[in-house]
């Protein structure tokens, strides 16, 4: 049936529709407009800033550090909360000096806190460049002295470096190398870090203590000790040696790594001089070159690693041959054996002979497989050219080993002998070493003759 004609565009419902929907559009842009005058902030644009920061008082630092990321206006809001001296009374806590709270591990609670600080300043200012963002989070760190290389009276008993480490950790992770090298440079400038290191490793050994010690807390804490990746930490441990030569590099290393004593945490530089030591006090040094061994520490050649050891065994001077044997053991297969090998090609042979007579001794005091001392000394073999050379590398470590031996029998002979003495006891574990290293080469041998 065809329409009539009046009736073409009387179509009630579609009209009805299309009212309701202006309505619904109206209402809709009233409550876009009313939500933009409140603009970022949202409804807490409603209430007054103190009643704001009161609720911020009843959330965690991890809490507040979700809801920075809410909008760039809040986030701006909430760094002049931590700026105010309520926002530092909450989040700025300095109880570094006593750690053990009722309940909880010790000093675990505040590093804790700090790398929640440190997620909360990361998101506050995740627009900013990294200068403007390193500025803005010194200044509201600024006054806490325990957070500065010089700034607490009595840093042995203080976790303010660790907390300021692990702060740094969380704020910095994920930064490229660039981002980074901004970093260093910035908390050099502010520590003045390069002038006291220069200072430290131009003195005489043990003449600025306090300075070693300060320098040792500042570095290990902030700067390496908080990382979970090798590659990170071997980036802080390049950043922090290679402004330096050699030599310096080698007393640093010494100064951050070495021994120290249990009374007052000083550096002991007299350690590998006086006497054998053990492995609690190689293993710091032996871990650190390690590191920079490792294919991770890209700026660093196995030639610059060996060239570091050579240097480090004799600070403040030449180590016993106990102490840099055990040195290199400590420091893994491949860094020993380049360590001799690179000794054989530039025919310090004498050298490398005895060398290997204490590499046996360390085998035989530290209950090391003796196989390994004789298998190093089957790679070490196989550098030299000539049967002759090699020839002359065995005769010159047989030597080496009756030389050892009629010295340290000197040395018995000459002072209280007894089973306590330490000469006697040296005296004993050379011997037995001696022997423990020939009955695996006679084993070496006879398996070959049988095969």
């Amino acid at each position: 049936m065809t329409p009539k004609a009046g009736t073409r565009y009387t179509l009630i419902p579609n009209q009805k529709y299309r009212r309701s929907n202006r309505r619904s559009r109206s209402r809709c842009n009233t409550s876009n407009s009313d939500s933009q005058s409140l603009s970022a902030l949202g409804h807490f644009k409603m209430l007054p800033l103190e009643i704001f920061q009161i609720v911020l008082n009843y959330l965690s630092v991890k809490d507040i550090s979700v809801l920075s990321m809410v909008s760039k206006t809040i986030s701006s809001c909430l760094v002049n909360y931590i700026s105010t001296s309520a926002g530092k009374r909450r989040l700025l806590l300095q109880d570094f000096h006593n750690p053990e709270l009722p309940g909880k591990r010790e000093g675990s609670y505040i590093l804790e806190h700090y790398k929640s600080l440190g997620l909360l300043l990361k998101r506050c200012t995740f627009l900013l460049p990294t200068k403007d963002r390193l500025k803005s989070v010194h200044k509201i760190l600024a006054e806490v002295s325990c957070f500065k290389l010089n700034g607490c009276l009595n840093p042995l008993n203080c976790v303010g470096l660790q907390c300021y480490g692990v702060f740094l950790q969380i704020l910095t992770a994920g930064w490229d190398d660039l981002e980074c090298h901004r970093v260093f440079n910035f908390l050099c400038e502010l520590s003045k870090l390069p002038i006291r290191v220069q200072t430290a490793v131009s003195s005489k050994p043990g003449s600025a203590r306090k300075l070693e010690l300060r320098i040792r807390l500042y570095c290990r804490n902030v700067l390496l000790s908080h990382w979970i990746h090798q590659s990170d930490s071997a980036f802080w441990l390049t950043r922090i040696l290679k402004p330096w030569p050699m030599v310096n590099q080698a007393r640093l290393l010494y100064i951050i790594f070495g021994p120290v004593s249990s009374l007052d945490g000083h550096v002991v530089w007299q350690k590998m001089i006086e006497g054998p030591t053990d492995e609690t006090s190689l293993k710091g040094l032996a871990d650190a070159i390690k590191l920079l061994y490792d294919t991770e520490a890209k700026e660093w050649t196995a030639d610059d690693v060996i060239g570091l050891v050579d240097e480090l065994s004799v600070v403040p001077r030449e180590w016993l041959l106990e102490n840099k044997a055990r040195l290199l053991i400590l420091s893994g297969n491949n860094i020993c054996f380049t360590f001799m090998a690179s000794k054989a090609m530039n025919g310090r042979v004498i050298e490398l002979a005895r060398l290997m007579v204490f590499l046996a001794l360390v085998c035989e005091k530290d209950l090391y497989y003796m196989d390994w001392a004789v298998k190093t000394m089957q790679k070490v073999c196989k550098v030299f050219n000539t049967v002759r050379e090699r020839n002359n590398f065995l005769q010159c470590m047989e030597n080496a080993f009756a030389h050892v031996v009629m010295d340290m029998l000197q040395s018995v002979l000459s002072g209280d002998r007894g089973e306590e003495d330490s000469s006697f006891i040296n005296l004993f574990h050379l011997v037995n070493a001696q022997a423990n290293f020939h009955k695996e080469i006679l084993y070496l041998t006879m398996r070959s003759n049988i095969i």
